[in-house]
């Protein structure tokens, strides 16, 4: 989850701007970037507990190590809770999950390049202090209570309101990591199509990247347990949002769409004012119960689209958010699998030719499926997911291809997809992987999967 945003802080007069502020990120094929973002659970090496903010081996700690490596500090209330560089971040999650925003990148060798950058700043840092990170897409060990909570004015808002629209709100805010990608479209028609071909993907992507199969140091009966928590979390924000593909979806659809969603806080003077629960259409018209008499401005809009939390996102980009959090390798995987489809226009077509026939219960029924059965789940026309994997990496490496960006090597992008295509080959998620250790030579005792997946 982001800081709150910054800089135009235009006053909204009307809907039209909400539309014109979508359209302005449309962008000509050659502008095109990929930002990835993933997150990891911080824990104690000793205790393996998760980390606290303050103390010798807290996230307080860890965020000023960092600053050595040129990181800037951003504060709230006089404590340190991101750090900035180059318009790219490190941040902090609801329960202390250390999050890299990651910059605007040309292709994946430079992605990639970032993320063993970052981790290895982590790691010189970690070993420091004391402190381990894990990628997983949900906390195996530690129950609710035991998660501290991080000093950001915007969560404690978010903690109170999450439990009134869900089961699962608290969950996903102290317990649930994943990795996502950040891609550009070039116009109306391009964003539509992306969405679309995306949207109906995702629970292709959830499968391919199952990665939490245990609650408090026991099996939970899922693949992806993060996958599970999002079906019941809050539905005014969340879910496959079928209005994408519906005849005549547009920029103004969605924000229609987001104008729709209650709001969780508006930023003030370095506070957060709260006010959950109330309408962004009342703030446009200064009937806001929260801040009477006062209207918005694209700062607070640009916050408020951060609340939203649906299967695909759009701000001024498109955002992937089905996949759980994952190993290295997984974390280049992810934008290789989204840029191969989304980025080549022959993939992109050839895609959407796959699910353009799905209807909204066939899209549902995947992302339920996926949660238990991942690469067993069946498809729409028949098969399982495992057979729909193979069709989509050979068109997403044919859209690597395509791209021809190639490293000081020669070497193209696509074999950043090959932890992918074992998956597939051999049918086993990451979370069967683990689920067999635990079985087999853990004694089913998960303390050992800090010692064997943390970074």
């Amino acid at each position: 989850m982001s800081g709150p945003a910054t800089g135009n802080a235009v006053e909204i007069a009307n809907k039209a701007q909400l539309v014109e502020f979508a359209e302005s990120g449309s962008k000509p094929k050659s502008d095109w970037r990929i930002g990835t973002e993933h997150e990891k659970f911080g824990f104690n090496l000793e205790t393996l507990e998760r980390m606290p903010y303050e103390g010798p081996s807290g996230i307080k700690a860890m965020l000023e190590g960092l600053q050595r490596f040129g990181w800037e500090p951003q504060m709230e209330n006089g404590n340190v809770i991101a750090l900035t560089m180059n318009g790219y971040s490190v941040s902090l999650e609801p329960g202390g999950q250390l999050e890299l925003s990651g910059e605007a990148l040309e292709n994946l060798h430079q992605t990639c390049s970032e993320v063993h950058t970052h981790l290895a700043q982590v790691h010189e840092v970690g070993d420091e202090i004391g402190v381990g990170f894990l990628g997983l897409g949900f906390d195996p060990k530690w129950a609710l209570e035991d998660i501290p909570t991080m000093p950001k004015g915007r969560y404690g808002i978010m903690k109170a309101y999450m439990p009134t629209r869900g089961q699962h709100g608290l969950d996903m805010m102290f317990r649930s990591c994943t990795v996502q990608v950040n891609l550009d479209y070039g116009s109306e028609a391009d964003m539509i199509k992306k969405f679309r071909t995306s949207l109906a993907l995702q629970p292709l992507a959830t499968a391919l990247f199952a990665n939490s199969p245990f609650t408090e140091g026991k099996p939970n009966g899922h693949l992806s347990h993060r996958s599970f928590i999002w079906t019941d979390t809050d539905p005014d924000r969340t879910g496959m949002l079928p209005l994408v593909f519906e005849d005549g979806f547009s920029f103004e659809q969605y924000v229609d769409y987001a104008l729709d969603v209650p709001m969780y806080f508006v930023y003030r003077n370095g506070e957060y004012v709260d006010v959950s629960g109330q309408s962004f259409r009342d703030f446009m018209d200064g009937r806001l119960p929260g801040l009477p008499g006062e209207r918005p401005t694209l700062v607070d809009w640009d916050n408020h689209l951060t609340t939203l939390f649906p299967e695909v996102r759009m701000k001024r980009f498109l955002e992937m958010r089905g996949a759980d959090g994952g190993p290295w390798r997984r974390l280049c995987a992810l934008p290789a699998f989204w840029v191969g489809l989304l980025y080549d226009q022959s993939a992109l077509d050839a895609a959407w030719d796959l699910v353009k026939g799905w209807t909204a219960q066939e899209r549902d029924a995947m992302r339920y499926g996926v949660i238990t059965d991942a690469l067993r789940t069946e498809v729409p026309g028949g098969g399982s997911m495992r057979e729909l994997a193979a069709e989509v990496l050979e068109i997403a490496s044919a859209g690597l291809k395509a791209r021809k960006r190639l490293d000081s090597f020669g070497e193209d992008e696509v074999h950043f997809l090959n932890a992918l295509k074992t998956t597939v080959e051999t049918g086993i998620t990451p979370a069967e992987e683990m689920l067999a250790h635990f079985n087999g030579k853990w004694n089913g005792c998960i303390d050992q999967v800090y010692k064997e997946y943390a970074y």
